[in-house]
Protein backbone atom coordinates (compact mmCIF):
# COMPACT_ATOMS: atom_id res chain seq x y z
CA UNK A 1 0.00 0.00 0.00
CA UNK A 2 1.43 3.40 -0.95
CA UNK A 3 1.90 6.05 1.72
CA UNK A 4 -0.91 8.10 0.14
CA UNK A 5 -3.31 5.16 0.46
CA UNK A 6 -2.53 4.25 4.06
CA UNK A 7 -5.57 4.60 6.34
CA UNK A 8 -6.14 8.12 7.64
CA UNK A 9 -6.26 7.81 11.42
CA UNK A 10 -4.41 8.61 14.61
CA UNK A 11 -4.18 12.22 15.72
CA UNK A 12 -6.56 13.70 13.12
CA UNK A 13 -10.02 14.78 14.22
CA UNK A 14 -12.95 13.10 12.48
CA UNK A 15 -13.70 15.92 10.02
CA UNK A 16 -10.04 16.18 8.98
CA UNK A 17 -9.76 12.42 8.61
CA UNK A 18 -12.89 12.23 6.44
CA UNK A 19 -11.84 15.15 4.24
CA UNK A 20 -8.35 13.70 3.88
CA UNK A 21 -9.76 10.31 2.91
CA UNK A 22 -11.96 11.91 0.23
CA UNK A 23 -9.04 13.92 -1.15
CA UNK A 24 -6.74 10.90 -1.32
CA UNK A 25 -9.33 8.61 -2.89
CA UNK A 26 -10.82 11.13 -5.36
CA UNK A 27 -7.93 13.50 -5.92
CA UNK A 28 -10.19 16.45 -5.14
CA UNK A 29 -12.80 17.86 -2.76
CA UNK A 30 -15.51 20.48 -3.36
CA UNK A 31 -16.57 22.58 -0.40
CA UNK A 32 -18.65 25.71 0.30
CA UNK A 33 -16.38 28.74 0.57
CA UNK A 34 -15.58 29.84 4.11
CA UNK A 35 -16.33 33.52 3.47
CA UNK A 36 -19.23 34.45 1.19
CA UNK A 37 -18.64 38.19 1.75
CA UNK A 38 -15.04 37.94 0.56
CA UNK A 39 -16.17 35.93 -2.48
CA UNK A 40 -18.73 38.56 -3.44
CA UNK A 41 -16.21 41.36 -2.98
CA UNK A 42 -13.68 39.57 -5.18
CA UNK A 43 -16.21 38.83 -7.95
CA UNK A 44 -17.66 42.36 -7.89
CA UNK A 45 -14.17 43.87 -8.18
CA UNK A 46 -13.31 41.68 -11.17
CA UNK A 47 -16.61 42.43 -12.91
CA UNK A 48 -16.01 46.15 -12.41
CA UNK A 49 -12.50 45.89 -13.90
CA UNK A 50 -13.86 43.98 -16.90
CA UNK A 51 -16.67 46.50 -17.42
CA UNK A 52 -14.22 49.40 -17.27
CA UNK A 53 -12.05 47.67 -19.88
CA UNK A 54 -15.13 47.47 -22.14
CA UNK A 55 -16.05 51.10 -21.48
CA UNK A 56 -19.09 50.26 -19.37
CA UNK A 57 -20.23 51.09 -15.82
CA UNK A 58 -19.89 48.47 -13.12
CA UNK A 59 -22.63 45.88 -13.65
CA UNK A 60 -25.51 45.51 -11.24
CA UNK A 61 -25.23 41.73 -11.42
CA UNK A 62 -21.64 40.53 -11.58
CA UNK A 63 -22.70 36.95 -12.23
CA UNK A 64 -25.05 37.80 -15.07
CA UNK A 65 -22.45 40.10 -16.63
CA UNK A 66 -19.76 37.41 -16.49
CA UNK A 67 -22.00 34.61 -17.78
CA UNK A 68 -22.94 36.72 -20.79
CA UNK A 69 -19.56 38.35 -21.55
CA UNK A 70 -19.37 36.48 -24.87
CA UNK A 71 -22.04 38.88 -26.13
CA UNK A 72 -19.69 41.83 -25.56
CA UNK A 73 -16.25 40.56 -26.60
CA UNK A 74 -15.08 38.20 -29.33
CA UNK A 75 -12.33 35.58 -29.20
CA UNK A 76 -9.80 38.05 -30.62
CA UNK A 77 -10.36 40.46 -27.75
CA UNK A 78 -10.68 37.87 -25.01
CA UNK A 79 -7.03 37.65 -23.95
CA UNK A 80 -6.70 41.41 -23.59
CA UNK A 81 -9.76 41.39 -21.34
CA UNK A 82 -8.43 38.49 -19.29
CA UNK A 83 -5.04 40.15 -18.82
CA UNK A 84 -6.65 43.43 -17.79
CA UNK A 85 -8.80 41.71 -15.20
CA UNK A 86 -6.12 39.48 -13.73
CA UNK A 87 -3.55 42.28 -13.57
CA UNK A 88 -6.16 44.49 -11.96
CA UNK A 89 -7.12 41.96 -9.32
CA UNK A 90 -3.48 41.17 -8.51
CA UNK A 91 -2.95 44.89 -7.93
CA UNK A 92 -5.61 44.87 -5.21
CA UNK A 93 -3.76 44.65 -1.86
CA UNK A 94 -6.50 42.55 -0.27
CA UNK A 95 -7.20 40.08 -3.09
CA UNK A 96 -4.79 37.25 -2.22
CA UNK A 97 -5.75 37.29 1.44
CA UNK A 98 -9.42 37.19 0.43
CA UNK A 99 -8.71 34.28 -1.90
CA UNK A 100 -6.98 32.33 0.85
CA UNK A 101 -9.88 33.03 3.23
CA UNK A 102 -12.28 31.22 0.87
CA UNK A 103 -10.57 27.84 1.39
CA UNK A 104 -8.80 28.38 4.70
CA UNK A 105 -10.40 25.54 6.65
CA UNK A 106 -9.91 22.92 3.93
CA UNK A 107 -6.32 24.02 3.30
CA UNK A 108 -5.46 23.73 6.98
CA UNK A 109 -6.97 20.24 7.11
CA UNK A 110 -5.43 18.97 3.86
CA UNK A 111 -2.13 20.84 3.58
CA UNK A 112 -1.22 22.31 6.95
CA UNK A 113 -1.29 25.54 8.92
CA UNK A 114 2.10 26.84 7.76
CA UNK A 115 1.58 27.55 4.10
CA UNK A 116 3.25 28.99 1.04
CA UNK A 117 0.96 30.59 -1.53
CA UNK A 118 1.49 31.31 -5.21
CA UNK A 119 2.39 34.97 -5.59
CA UNK A 120 -0.12 35.72 -8.36
CA UNK A 121 -3.73 34.66 -8.80
CA UNK A 122 -4.67 33.19 -12.19
CA UNK A 123 -7.85 33.62 -14.22
CA UNK A 124 -9.47 31.57 -16.97
CA UNK A 125 -12.29 32.85 -19.19
CA UNK A 126 -13.78 30.34 -21.62
CA UNK A 127 -16.58 31.44 -23.91
CA UNK A 128 -19.09 28.99 -25.44
CA UNK A 129 -17.73 27.23 -28.52
CA UNK A 130 -14.33 28.94 -28.30
CA UNK A 131 -11.38 26.64 -29.01
CA UNK A 132 -8.72 29.29 -28.33
CA UNK A 133 -8.77 28.91 -24.53
CA UNK A 134 -8.32 25.18 -24.20
CA UNK A 135 -6.02 23.60 -21.63
CA UNK A 136 -4.86 20.27 -23.01
CA UNK A 137 -4.74 17.28 -20.71
CA UNK A 138 -1.72 17.57 -18.43
CA UNK A 139 -0.44 17.21 -14.88
CA UNK A 140 1.38 20.20 -13.42
CA UNK A 141 4.14 18.00 -11.98
CA UNK A 142 5.17 17.32 -15.59
CA UNK A 143 6.15 20.99 -15.89
CA UNK A 144 8.21 21.77 -12.82
CA UNK A 145 5.61 21.85 -10.03
CA UNK A 146 6.13 20.12 -6.71
CA UNK A 147 4.00 17.02 -6.06
CA UNK A 148 3.17 18.56 -2.67
CA UNK A 149 1.09 21.38 -4.16
CA UNK A 150 -2.70 21.70 -4.01
CA UNK A 151 -4.65 23.85 -6.45
CA UNK A 152 -7.51 25.98 -5.14
CA UNK A 153 -9.86 26.42 -8.12
CA UNK A 154 -12.59 29.02 -7.68
CA UNK A 155 -15.63 29.42 -9.95
CA UNK A 156 -16.92 32.99 -10.32
CA UNK A 157 -20.06 31.64 -12.01
CA UNK A 158 -21.70 28.22 -11.91
CA UNK A 159 -19.22 25.88 -13.63
CA UNK A 160 -21.00 22.71 -14.70
CA UNK A 161 -20.31 19.99 -17.27
CA UNK A 162 -18.10 21.25 -20.14
CA UNK A 163 -18.18 24.76 -18.64
CA UNK A 164 -15.98 23.35 -15.89
CA UNK A 165 -12.84 21.16 -15.89
CA UNK A 166 -12.16 17.43 -15.84
CA UNK A 167 -9.83 15.34 -13.72
CA UNK A 168 -8.58 11.77 -13.92
CA UNK A 169 -9.14 9.91 -10.62
CA UNK A 170 -6.09 8.38 -8.89
CA UNK A 171 -6.92 4.73 -9.65
CA UNK A 172 -7.44 5.48 -13.35
CA UNK A 173 -4.28 7.56 -13.44
CA UNK A 174 -2.29 4.62 -12.04
CA UNK A 175 -3.67 2.30 -14.75
CA UNK A 176 -2.80 4.69 -17.57
CA UNK A 177 0.64 5.47 -16.16
CA UNK A 178 1.36 1.72 -16.15
CA UNK A 179 0.97 1.87 -19.96
CA UNK A 180 2.86 5.14 -20.35
CA UNK A 181 5.27 3.87 -22.99
CA UNK A 182 2.34 3.38 -25.35
CA UNK A 183 1.94 7.17 -25.56
CA UNK A 184 5.52 7.83 -26.65
CA UNK A 185 5.43 10.08 -29.71
CA UNK A 186 1.68 10.62 -29.52
CA UNK A 187 -0.24 13.85 -29.03
CA UNK A 188 -2.25 15.18 -26.11
CA UNK A 189 -5.38 14.46 -28.16
CA UNK A 190 -4.32 10.81 -28.31
CA UNK A 191 -3.80 10.85 -24.55
CA UNK A 192 -7.20 12.44 -23.95
CA UNK A 193 -8.90 9.86 -26.17
CA UNK A 194 -7.34 7.10 -24.08
CA UNK A 195 -8.36 8.54 -20.72
CA UNK A 196 -11.74 10.02 -21.72
CA UNK A 197 -13.81 7.03 -20.51
CA UNK A 198 -12.30 7.47 -17.04
CA UNK A 199 -12.36 11.26 -16.56
CA UNK A 200 -14.71 13.01 -14.14
CA UNK A 201 -16.28 16.35 -15.04
CA UNK A 202 -16.39 18.46 -11.88
CA UNK A 203 -19.57 20.45 -11.24
CA UNK A 204 -18.57 23.40 -9.07
CA UNK A 205 -21.33 25.96 -8.49
CA UNK A 206 -20.67 29.57 -7.53
CA UNK A 207 -20.24 29.72 -3.78
CA UNK A 208 -18.13 26.57 -3.71
CA UNK A 209 -14.41 25.99 -4.07
CA UNK A 210 -12.54 23.04 -5.54
CA UNK A 211 -9.23 21.78 -4.14
CA UNK A 212 -7.42 19.20 -6.26
CA UNK A 213 -4.09 17.48 -6.63
CA UNK A 214 -2.24 18.76 -9.67
CA UNK A 215 -0.37 15.44 -9.77
CA UNK A 216 -3.44 14.07 -11.58
CA UNK A 217 -4.19 14.62 -15.25
CA UNK A 218 -6.74 17.37 -15.79
CA UNK A 219 -7.74 20.06 -18.28
CA UNK A 220 -10.75 21.38 -20.17
CA UNK A 221 -12.43 20.99 -23.54
CA UNK A 222 -14.59 23.25 -25.68
CA UNK A 223 -17.29 24.84 -23.57
CA UNK A 224 -20.53 23.40 -25.01
CA UNK A 225 -22.78 25.26 -22.56
CA UNK A 226 -24.47 28.56 -23.38
CA UNK A 227 -22.66 30.70 -20.78
CA UNK A 228 -19.05 31.82 -20.32
CA UNK A 229 -16.85 30.20 -17.71
CA UNK A 230 -14.92 32.41 -15.31
CA UNK A 231 -12.65 30.58 -12.88
CA UNK A 232 -9.58 31.44 -10.84
CA UNK A 233 -6.81 29.19 -9.60
CA UNK A 234 -3.91 29.46 -7.18
CA UNK A 235 -1.46 26.94 -5.74
CA UNK A 236 -0.72 26.31 -2.08
CA UNK A 237 1.73 23.99 -0.35
CA UNK A 238 3.13 23.28 3.07
CA UNK A 239 5.87 25.81 3.69
CA UNK A 240 8.47 23.17 4.57
CA UNK A 241 7.56 20.51 2.00
CA UNK A 242 9.95 20.04 -0.96
CA UNK A 243 9.91 22.56 -3.81
CA UNK A 244 10.59 21.81 -7.46
CA UNK A 245 11.31 24.38 -10.18
CA UNK A 246 8.75 26.85 -8.78
CA UNK A 247 10.59 27.96 -5.72
CA UNK A 248 9.94 29.88 -2.53
CA UNK A 249 10.57 33.60 -3.00
CA UNK A 250 10.14 33.35 -6.76
CA UNK A 251 6.82 31.61 -7.41
CA UNK A 252 5.67 31.08 -3.81
CA UNK A 253 5.77 33.20 -0.68
CA UNK A 254 5.08 32.29 2.97
CA UNK A 255 1.67 33.39 4.27
CA UNK A 256 0.99 31.68 7.62
CA UNK A 257 4.30 31.32 9.42
CA UNK A 258 3.74 30.44 13.08
CA UNK A 259 5.45 32.02 16.08
CA UNK A 260 7.65 29.03 16.97
CA UNK A 261 8.89 28.87 13.38
CA UNK A 262 9.71 32.59 13.36
CA UNK A 263 11.62 32.23 16.61
CA UNK A 264 13.45 29.15 15.36
CA UNK A 265 14.39 30.78 12.05
CA UNK A 266 15.79 33.84 13.79
CA UNK A 267 17.68 31.95 16.48
CA UNK A 268 21.47 32.22 16.48
CA UNK A 269 23.81 30.53 18.98
CA UNK A 270 26.15 32.90 20.84
CA UNK A 271 29.44 33.36 18.98
CA UNK A 272 31.50 32.10 21.93
CA UNK A 273 29.23 29.14 22.67
CA UNK A 274 31.65 26.49 21.33
CA UNK A 275 34.79 28.03 22.73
Amino acid sequence: MSAAREPVQGFLDEETANLSRDFIEQGYVIRPVDDQVALGRLRDAMAAIAAEHLGQPAPGSAGGFMNGIHGQVDAAGLNALRLRVINGVNDLPWAREAYYSLARSALERLVGNELAMQRRLNLSIQMPGDDSSLLAVHADVWDGDSPFEVVVWLPLVDCLRTKSMFILPPDAQARHEAQWRAFDGKSTDDLFAAIEPDIVWLDVPYGSVLLFSQNLMHGNRINREYETRWSMNCRFKSLFSPYAQKRLGEFFEPITVRAATRIGMSHRMPEAFDE
